[in-house]
């Protein structure tokens, strides 16, 4: 597979859970675009007391990562985004104006809480929309309320939020029942796209062998949609859902 987008990963050094080094970084952004990824988005964390980062922070990071990485070779496309962990705190930026959508501005990646879904999310999820930002759900596979039943988000579903598929969950990164409720949702054909998430260029190597799974779910058209043309669409903001 050529032309990959990922939408979710975390190549900038020393700022979360993700690379500690700018090697690191950069070994990892050219894992992934030997793989196949043309385009690969940094998706830092942005979560009060854990990972209290900030929108000009990272900014001034991310061009510094890539001022640098430019001198290197077999580079991938870079981008920025956040990974938006959903709790009051994040509602303040986002009202400020201080959150950090995808590049272009068009979408904004978002996290839940692992146990129970957090109250008024569909309100917010459509104001974000009115602000013409379109929600993007990162790896809903592992929330705990979604392990059973798709159901608990399908409001969501319907009014245009856009679940984006971790697919390193169908190689059983995350346990079994993650990858049992992202084989149930590719079925129920729930997912718009898919990503890597990585943190480690390790992770490289269990994407590639997740990525065969995912092909063998649901084939070459529309493992493309999900790893190529749909996460295109969505930074376009010409999502077609």
């Amino acid at each position: 597979m050529e032309g990959l987008v990922d939408l979710h990963c975390h190549y900038i050094p020393a700022i979360d859970d993700g690379v500690r080094t700018h090697d690191e970084g950069v070994a990892l952004c050219q894992a992934l675009k030997r793989f196949g990824y043309a385009t690969v988005t940094a998706t830092p964390h942005i979560r009060s007391a854990m990972f209290p980062n900030n929108r000009a922070d990272l900014e001034q990071r991310f061009e510094r990562f890539s001022e640098q990485a430019r001198e290197s070779s077999d580079m991938p496309e870079l981008l920025l985004g956040a990974e938006h962990f959903c709790d009051d705190a994040f509602w303040e930026l986002w009202n400020r104006g201080e959150a950090l959508p995808y590049s272009g501005g068009k979408a904004a990646l978002i996290e839940l809480p692992v146990d129970q879904l957090p109250l008024r999310l569909g309100d917010r999820c459509f104001r974000m929309q009115v602000r013409g930002v379109r929600p993007v759900l990162a790896h809903p596979e592992r929330y705990a309320p979604l392990f059973g039943s798709t159901a608990p988000i399908e409001r969501l579903l319907e009014m245009g939020v856009l679940p984006l598929l971790d697919v390193m969950a169908l190689a059983g990164k995350y346990g079994r029942k993650p990858q049992q409720a992202a084989e149930r949702m590719l079925e129920e054909d729930a997912y718009y796209a898919a990503c890597s998430d990585c943190h480690r260029p390790a992770d490289v190597e269990v994407v590639a062998e997740a990525v065969e799974r995912l092909v063998e779910l649901v084939g070459d058209e529309q493992a493309l949609l999900l790893l190529r043309d749909h996460p295109r669409a969505i930074l376009r903001g010409e999502v077609d859902r």
